[in-house]
């Protein structure tokens, strides 16, 4: 049987860090690739990315389990919710990105990039080969039209970047240029990653309609066959345009992945024990020492790996939604904290062998410094002195218990915070407001999400002895998003990945917008004019060392609002697969992350 522990990583976290230590370059001429700072690692004439088997064989299927459902094909609107699996084999962008680098990204549909020294315009040119998988050529109109769409009617995520483009141009036959009315770096590369669709699919259509016709892409795979709730079948597309390009070379190398969808978590790991499926990420370390002890993994048909990862740990946990009176109030958050038990939780779930979630940016050079914040942090920090709440300069960290399941000091902490807020524990036991009003909340949870169910069945003990009731409701995948998309909850378990590279997608995720738009990551409702400086700041740097301080300064604001109780991540991906399926020794810095699994592996079954 293989080693638990795999591969090795290809080079260490301060030399892919180093890709941002320079000034970007100041140029104004048709290149391969564009970085967010420096210039691309790869060279005009790159064979293949660095972390792919550019001679890995091609063929066979791949079967991945997944729990929930979904009721629309179109991963591009807020309506509906689409397989995930869509998005990432169906369509693709001008540029595609390099998961070994922070941010860079390398020539897809467009065959250039151009931009100017200050980044205020880009311009892409496209590919004379590039097709959608009908067969039609893709056009600088297709181009136009997505970056339009998307911008107008898509998702939230991609509204930012379109307020922020002046003037679209086609200045030639396969060029187009987006002038830009705010100083933002990111924004050429925002654009390089936005899909294209087909544009005379929908003319005279509601392109926010839900529905189960999916968007025309360029991807190397198309739908196959499908069946709500139940599966997706994705076959490789033999006419794929795409296919030769060296940013390809290695990938793609499935002729079918399936998603199979289950009820809960629970039924995808027995789907994958029976043999249903071929691949189960493990979320639970203690799991994973003691629930794979089972005939296919002791016969060496199964195969246990580590995919270690150099990103940061990003948030994870029960967030608070402070639209609502009570969570508005931040030191009734941090009681929340406080009575969270998070030491005897992650003994007895995990072993205590998870590392906690101590900031945003945790586990990474981005993430804040432990004590006072200093130097340029502190300089970008001070002048919101008075709306920032206590430990953002002077230093914070979560509270620890001493893992014991009563968590008596910390509630006798958390009683001492609510009642600086206003509330009082009633001679019926009961913690109510001035106005005799108890303090009741809901928390909703997808359905079979069993570890979180039960971390919050223990995080409840702890509100019953302060004397708060919590209601728990379960609801299927539907549900769930519709209900966060709309915020309409009090408390619900969050999950945010972040990235080397943080730009514009921070204000999607903490900016003040999203305290009424619904569809944004800002499901606590957070409104902060500190946090929305640290995001311009970070957007405008024109060096890693802004950039950093920035990121530094931000991931104060956020964890010291005390926004999310958060749990634990782990450093390294759990992936237990068919010992059949194969992927390369060379291990990107993002890891087990986007374009991984199943883009760069190969089944050598037959």
């Amino acid at each position: 049987m293989r080693s638990v522990f795999f591969p090795r990583i290809r080079r260490a976290a301060t030399l892919a860090l180093a890709l941002m230590a320079g000034t970007a370059t100041a140029w104004a001429e048709a290149r391969h690739g564009i970085a967010m700072y420096g210039d691309p690692a790869l060279p005009p004439d790159f064979v293949a990315l660095p972390y792919v088997n550019p001679d890995a064989p091609q063929g066979g299927r791949i079967v991945l389990g997944e729990a929930g459902g979904f009721d629309s094909l179109n991963p591009f609107i807020l309506k509906g919710n689409a397989p995930w699996g869509l998005r990432a084999q169906g369509y693709e962008s001008l540029m595609g990105r390099s998961w070994d680098e922070p941010f860079t990204l390398y020539g897809l549909l467009a065959e250039s990039v151009e931009t100017g020294p200050d980044r205020d315009w880009v311009a892409f040119t496209l590919r004379p080969g590039a097709r959608f998988s009908d067969g039609t050529p893709v056009t600088v109109a297709d181009v136009v039209w997505s970056v339009e769409t998307l911008g107008t009617k898509g998702h939230p995520r991609y509204h930012g970047a379109w307020a922020k483009i002046a003037r679209t141009e086609i200045t030639g036959p396969r060029t187009v240029r987006f002038t830009f009315n705010t100083p933002d770096r990111e924004l050429p590369l925002i654009l390089g990653l936005r899909p294209v669709l087909q544009k005379a699919q929908w003319e005279g259509r509601d392109f926010a309609a839900s529905g189960l016709e999916a968007p025309i892409g360029t991807g190397p795979y198309v739908i196959d066959g499908y069946e709500p709730g139940r599966y997706l079948s994705l076959r490789r597309d033999p006419d794929y345009w795409g296919r030769d390009l060296p940013f390809n070379r290695g990938q793609h190398n499935f002729d079918e992945i399936r998603y199979e969808f289950f009820g809960d978590g629970d039924v995808v790991f027995e789907a994958f024990r029976g043999g249903t499926t071929d691949v189960y990420r493990e979320g639970n370390a203690a799991k994973w020492d003691s629930a794979y002890d089972f005939p296919a993994v002791r016969s060496g048909e199964i195969v246990k790996a580590e995919i270690p990862h150099q990103r940061p740990s990003g948030i994870a946990g029960l967030v608070m939604n402070t639209r609502r009176p009570a969570f508005a109030d931040w030191r009734v958050r941090d009681a929340m904290l406080l009575a969270f038990n998070f030491e005897f939780i992650n003994a007895t779930l995990t072993g205590a062998s998870q590392p906690r979630i101590t900031s945003y940016f945790s586990n990474s050079v981005l993430g804040m410094r432990p004590g006072p914040a200093e130097g340029q942090v502190r300089a970008l920090l001070t002048p919101f002195a008075d709306s920032l709440l206590p430990g953002a300069l002077e230093g914070y960290a979560l509270p620890t218990s001493d893992g014991r399941p009563s968590n008596r000091k910390n509630l006798r902490a958390a009683f001492a915070r609510l009642e600086e807020a206003g509330w009082r524990v009633a001679d019926d036991g009961v913690l109510r407001d001035a106005e005799g009003r108890a303090f009741r909340f809901e928390i909703v949870l997808r359905q079979g999400a069993t570890e979180t169910q039960q971390i919050v069945d223990m995080f409840l003990s702890g509100l019953d002895r302060l004397g708060i009731t919590a209601q728990v409701t379960l609801m299927d995948s539907a549900q769930y998003t519709q209900r966060t998309d709309a915020y309409d909850f009090d408390m619900a378990f969050y999950t945010r990945a972040l990235s080397l590279s943080p730009g514009n997608e921070q204000r999607l995720y903490w900016g003040a917008e999203g305290v009424t738009k619904p569809g944004t990551g800002n499901w606590m409702g957070m409104n902060s004019p500190a946090a929305e400086a640290m995001i311009d700041t970070l957007l405008r740097a024109d060096s890693r060392e802004t950039f950093v301080a920035a990121t530094r300064a931000l991931d104060r604001v956020l964890t010291t609002g005390r926004y999310v109780i958060p749990i634990w991540y782990s450093p390294n991906a759990r992936i237990a697969h068919r010992a059949w399926l194969r992927y390369p020794d060379t291990i990107p810095i993002y890891g087990d992350w986007i374009g991984f699994l199943p883009d760069i592996w190969w089944s050598e079954k037959e």
